[in-house]
């Protein structure tokens, strides 16, 4: 359950603001009557920060894959550089 605070009520009671998040969801600060920050518990947090795939599932997604690309290293001997 979604809780709404003024900035003023948060900071008095901000055991209570914090007991709430763990318990009922994200909890919405307002300023001067306007939506301003969310407080949530750190493992809602985690679940929305979270990827939603790995590396070789975005790799699959890629409108590249299966493209025929030349990924092959040149045998060429490296230039001289002078130090």
């Amino acid at each position: 359950m979604k809780g709404t605070w003024s900035l003023q009520d948060a900071k008095n009671k901000f055991s209570q603001v914090v007991d709430k998040a763990h318990k009922g969801g994200p909890q919405i600060v307002t300023r001067r009557g306007v939506e301003s920050v969310v407080i949530m518990s750190i493992e809602d947090y985690r679940k929305l920060i979270k990827p939603t795939s790995d590396l070789i599932e975005f790799f699959k997604q890629s409108p590249l894959h299966g493209a025929d690309l030349d990924v092959e290293r040149s045998k060429d001997p490296s230039r001289k550089v002078d130090l």
